[in-house]
């Protein structure tokens, strides 16, 4: 359900925010050798990126458009086809290659296992094991941090592809709350280890179709003779609040600009509307025919006999193996058996295991992952978007612009870094904080080479952030787009009548009332004022993109109008440059920046984690305390209902017999005080 609301009243600045699930991207590179290498650095944690193969892609200029009708023919020829426009300017894909080491890089890396400190040191023939559960974070996380992070689960990947002492990984995969971009990531980093010629072997609990579609990309999967299996489908969800704001007495007074722009929808009707029908429509569809692809990929099988057995509705574990979707069902200490007889370890010995947390811990100048004299700064930027840090924030849960723009400013200043990268996974939120920033990536991108890396989510907010790059890359699922607004303000008369309520208000100007008389509907003149403004208001974000993508207005017209696209369905129509992950993202930064793709580079984390007393205390308090803050702020806004933000809703895709394990009230209030946040 895409929500992206624009409300008038009179406090609250406007907000551009979307959420939703995705597709990501993947990372690494070999050690030690004279060839291109990527090395994410900081104070704490350093990161290598994948070997980057020299051919192109090529793609045709999406920030150009001829308008002459022979151009125009072929531009929607090639839509119908679903062939992506070809850029004038070839792009490095980004790929990895993996190599094997000589005997002198070995010998050197022995060597320096040797000076490694006691914490660091990991006994030889290990098994390298991962849980991977719930929400993955986009952004680094500090030792004190709880919670799994995307660059540092990458980084062990990379790390156990080459090192010597661990023998093979084991993954237990729990249901992930993550967008399908941070899936897609993993699963592409499982595929890279498996070119070591190490071992990966998977084990699954609950079997959904994201926790699947990582699993089936592991050399072997076994599963407990209990395991739930939800290969049922995908759903997308749209609930509406217009029958019950009849029913209390509210009449939300809502204005849509952009057909697609389905915010309005949500507080005004009862029923989902033809537009976010196709466009919801579209999105599974994506969704659900990359899963299908990728699983027949993975297990060898036809697509059309993967969409045949989900069809079939199975529930036993046992029909899996049958179809050979997992090796074999085994309970986690006789899978363990398994691999200390594989290994060659005694039957009374413990299996050497080294864990996701400490294995974190290992540097990896010690395997011989370095980077090179030429830095790129990489600007991480997730969460949702605010001016100011507000009481609730804690260290890397929302875009701080205030914080942000001193990052941008830094890069800039800084002559040591020849591009920079703004890794955006953000769901939005305030207007003037996207555009405060978008001012700043814009001139950085006046001095350096500027690429936009999108994750799972870069929509309003977010697509407003990477407009000012040079270059953005997305993501085949990556949600983007969605420029319109939204205006709606709520009268509250009959509900004032019932409870016995009454409101005076005495003003002076003709439409000072405009935002702030809510016992009364608007009069036709302050009607019509409050539709210009939301008119305005949309004008500028379009036009805006217009300029940045090099678009006619006319042409940006056509994909905007409030509507959300896959990263893929995006890039042809011109709202994204390439499609790839944060390695191929990398490898144009390179390119742009006049450094060959085969010579290594240091990447600089510029937003690192804290690990002051402050703020890790600050952490604890706001993880105590924030229950009540919440719920004071969540009144304070039902009962002011003020500002003017620019959403877009979140995008709920569940699979069938799981994840309705709230009632459908609770669903539907928290669907609604998510809007408004």
């Amino acid at each position: 359900m895409a929500k992206l609301l624009l409300l008038h009243a009179p406090h609250v600045v406007p907000k551009f925010s979307s959420r939703s699930l995705v597709s990501a991207s993947a990372l690494y590179r070999r050690p030690l050798l004279a060839t291109s290498q990527f090395y994410f650095s900081d104070s704490h944690s350093s990161y290598i990126v994948p070997r980057l193969r020299s051919p192109y892609s090529r793609r045709f200029s999406a920030r150009a458009f001829d308008d002459s009708p022979a151009s125009s023919a072929e531009m929607e020829k090639e839509q119908q086809d679903g062939v992506s426009r070809e850029r004038a300017e070839d792009y490095p894909t980004g790929e990895m290659d993996y190599e094997n080491r000589n005997a002198w890089e070995s010998f050197v890396v022995k060597l320096r296992m040797l000076f490694a400190y006691p914490w660091q040191r990991v006994r030889k023939g290990s098994v390298l094991t991962m849980k991977l559960r719930g929400q993955i974070s986009d952004q680094l996380k500090s030792r004190f941090s709880s919670g799994l992070s995307l660059p540092q689960i990458s980084e062990n990947f990379v790390k156990a592809a080459y090192d010597p002492r661990i023998a093979g990984v084991y993954l237990h995969i729990e249901p992930l709350s993550c967008g399908w971009g941070k899936v897609e990531e993993i699963r592409r980093h499982i595929l890279d280890f498996k070119k070591s010629g190490k071992f990966i072997v998977g084990y699954i609990n609950i079997c959904g179709l994201k926790e699947y579609y990582l699993a089936c990309a592991c050399n072997e999967l076994y599963a407990p003779p209990s395991a739930y299996s939800f290969l049922y489908g995908l759903t997308v969800q749209a609930s509406f609040l217009g029958g019950v704001f009849e029913k209390v007495g509210i009449e939300p007074q809502v204005q849509r600009i952009g057909k697609y722009k389905s915010a309005g929808d949500q507080l005004s009707r009862k029923n989902i509307s033809e537009e976010n029908y196709e466009m919801l429509s579209v999105l599974l569809d994506n969704i659900y025919a990359n899963w299908l692809d990728g699983v027949s990929d993975s297990t060898g099988k036809r697509r059309e006999d993967v969409e045949s057995f989900i069809n079939q509705g199975v529930y036993e574990i046992e029909k899996l193996k049958e179809e050979g979707l997992i090796k074999d069902i085994l309970y986690d200490d006789e899978v363990i058996s398994m691999l200390k007889e594989r290994l060659g370890v005694e039957k009374d010995k413990k299996l050497p295991t080294v864990d996701y947390k400490k294995y974190s811990g290992v540097k990896k100048w010690t395997l011989g992952l370095s980077g090179g004299r030429d830095r790129i700064a990489i600007i991480r930027a997730g969460g949702s978007i605010s001016r100011v840090k507000g009481p609730l924030s804690t260290p890397g849960s929302a875009i701080i612009a205030e914080q942000l723009i001193e990052k941008i400013r830094s890069v800039r200043e800084n002559k040591k870094y020849k591009a920079a990268i703004i890794r955006i996974d953000s769901p939005g939120g305030d207007a003037l904080a996207s555009d405060l920033m978008w001012r700043e990536i814009k001139l950085l991108a006046e001095t350096k080479p500027v690429i936009a890396s999108m994750s799972d989510v870069a929509a309003s907010g977010g697509y407003y952030m990477a407009m000012a790059a040079n270059t953005i890359v997305a993501e085949s699922l990556t949600l983007t787009g969605s420029i319109g607004v939204v205006t709606a303000r709520f009268t509250l008369a009959k509900l004032y009548e019932k409870i016995g309520f009454n409101k005076e208000t005495i003003s002076r100007g003709k439409y000072a009332e405009l935002l702030g008389a809510e016992e009364r509907p608007f009069k036709p003149e302050e009607a019509e004022l409050f539709g210009k403004s939301a008119q305005h208001a949309y004008q500028l974000f379009r036009d805006k993109a217009a300029l940045s993508r090099s678009m006619p207005v006319d042409k940006m017209e056509e994909v905007a109008q409030g509507r959300v696209w896959t990263g893929k369905d995006a890039h042809s129509r011109g709202l994204v440059d390439a499609l790839g992950g944060l390695s191929r993202a990398i490898a144009i930064a390179k390119q742009k920046a006049n450094i060959p793709l085969d010579k290594k580079v240091t990447l600089v984390e510029i937003s690192r984690p804290s690990t002051s007393l402050p703020d890790i205390l600050s952490g604890v308090g706001s993880s105590m305390i924030g229950v009540d803050r919440t719920l004071k702020g969540l009144l304070d806004e039902l009962t002011v209902t003020e500002g003017v933000q620019a959403r877009m809703d979140g995008i709920m895709f569940q699979q069938l017999g799981r994840d309705s394990l709230a009632t459908s009230i609770i669903d539907l209030l928290k669907d609604y005080l998510s809007s408004l946040r």
